[in-house]
């Protein structure tokens, strides 16, 4: 069908973007409702591109790594490491010195990481 490719190119770069901006990670539902967020629904929406356009969504997540806010780069580390392993690990490790701080959320409890932290629980997890 005509337009169909650009409108799922615009949808994950709108995903993209709003991981861009993230200021809080959270994969799964939260609150009492289980309410999902905006960036959550995001995330999803790359993850479920992977598939369709790896190496046009690892160009993004590459991209994301670089430019997006500490919250965005986790969610980008977290994506290229689905895809690619190694890369991930590699995105992990350049990342365990980094002191940013972003907001957490798993279910009905908020908190708060540093960068670097959540970086070297991943890469001691692996």
């Amino acid at each position: 069908m005509f337009g169909i490719g650009k409108k799922k190119d615009r949808e994950l770069s709108a995903a993209v973007e709003e991981l861009a901006r993230a200021d809080t990670v959270a994969f799964g539902g939260v609150g009492i409702a289980g309410t999902l967020l905006p960036v959550t629904e995001a995330y999803r929406r790359v993850e479920a591109a992977l598939a369709d356009d790896p190496e046009g969504v690892r160009e993004q997540l590459e991209r994301l790594l670089v430019e997006g806010t500490p919250a965005g780069r986790v969610y980008a580390a977290t994506l290229l490491e689905r895809l690619d392993p190694t890369a991930g690990r590699a995105a992990w490790t350049a990342l365990r010195g980094d002191p940013a701080e972003f907001g957490t959320f798993t279910g009905c409890v908020m908190g708060r990481a540093t960068l670097g932290g959540y970086a070297s629980e991943r890469l001691a997890g692996a």
